[in-house]
């Protein structure tokens, strides 16, 4: 449990930081994510998860 608020909390930090160096360049982004269809975006979701996962698991096994 510790590691999983761990990770939420480094995500949002990372976020974070994102917004404070580059807030024009997501404002940007997130105008271009409005006119992606719905389903895509579940695709690419789904894509990142897996790959997110398989990165962790990994990680965890060689390093």
């Amino acid at each position: 449990m510790k590691e999983l608020a761990t990770a939420i909390l480094l995500a949002i930090a990372l976020e974070g930081m994102l917004y404070t160096l580059f807030p024009g360049g997501l404002k940007r982004v997130m105008e271009l994510v409005q006119e992606i269809p719905e389903s895509q975006l579940r695709i690419g979701g789904l894509i990142a998860a897996v790959i997110a996962i398989g990165g962790i698991w990994a990680v965890r096994t060689w390093l």
